[in-house]
């Protein structure tokens, strides 16, 4: 009788390049904590390293340097091999894959936004990114896409419009950026407010309106003279029948009144 040699099976991954660890961590399981057991997870990691750098290319799109990704699939490697148990059964492919992405997800989500935005915004954010890109072809180019992407998605319309506001939170302009695409356009910085002297002579003047009124006639009418008529103190004094030392020592004493008061109301 003829015997054919059976090939042998070699097991299959839906990742080409992930390593039949298996055994390793039968071993590793059956261990204490201690040098060789650490060895072995060592081991398991430098096997698997080529498929956490190419999870990490997958995320490389200009705004993040791939090694800086590299390293942070490397650390949801290590999380995942020490956390792993084969006897729960499954593979563990299917345990590091998603480990390793969301350890750069979560790379992306917590370092790399200019402004905070907190977690349900940037899911918003996603889902509606997704919805427009695959409804944008059917959209009315002139229409307002809110109410059909909130139908796709399952959104309200406030949502949308959430998620709409956070696709331009991850990255910043700077200020000293043109306001436009062309070259030689006003910077952005002039488009900004500034503190406006203004408001606060005319807060001054609506503290001012009800205490001057309640002073007497000839306090008020020395502060008009001095103040509104840009009279000297000779002047006034002469306008009054009073010496110039007496108009100063009544201006200061009626400025100085008013000050207090002004500062008894404010506090």
């Amino acid at each position: 009788m003829t015997h054919v040699a059976m090939p042998s099976i070699r097991r299959t991954y839906p990742h080409d390049d992930a390593p039949d660890t298996a055994a390793l961590f039968r071993l590793i399981s059956a261990l204490p904590d201690g040098p060789q057991k650490a060895a072995l997870r060592q081991e398991v990691v430098c096997a698997w390293m080529p498929m956490a750098t190419r999870l990490a290319r997958r995320f490389s799109n200009g705004k993040e340097p791939l090694e800086d990704l590299r390293q942070v699939a490397q650390l949801g490697l290590v999380k995942a091999v020490s956390r792993f148990d084969p006897d729960f059964g499954s593979a563990f492919e299917a345990f590091a894959i998603p480990t390793i992405i969301g350890e750069v997800k979560r790379h992306f989500r917590d370092n790399l936004w200019a402004v905070h935005v907190p977690r349900r915004v940037q899911e918003l954010r996603i889902q509606v990114r997704a919805a427009d890109r695959e409804l944008r072809p059917t959209l009315d180019p002139h229409g307002h896409a809110t109410a059909e992407i909130a139908a796709a998605t399952g959104l309200t319309e406030q949502e949308v419009r959430t998620g709409q506001a956070a696709l331009h939170s991850f990255t910043t302009l700077s200020i000293e950026g043109a306001r436009g695409p062309y070259e030689g356009e006003d910077q952005l910085a002039e488009t900004l407010g500034c503190a406006e002297p203004g408001f606060d002579r005319i807060i001054d003047r609506e503290a001012l309106r009800p205490l001057l009124r309640a002073l007497p006639e000839r306090d008020r009418r020395i502060l008009y003279l001095r103040f509104f008529r840009d009279m000297n103190q000779s002047c006034i004094g002469e306008e009054l029948g009073l010496s110039q030392m007496h108009v100063s020592r009544l201006i200061r004493r009626i400025c100085e009144t008013l000050r207090d008061q002004v500062m008894s109301d404010a506090a």
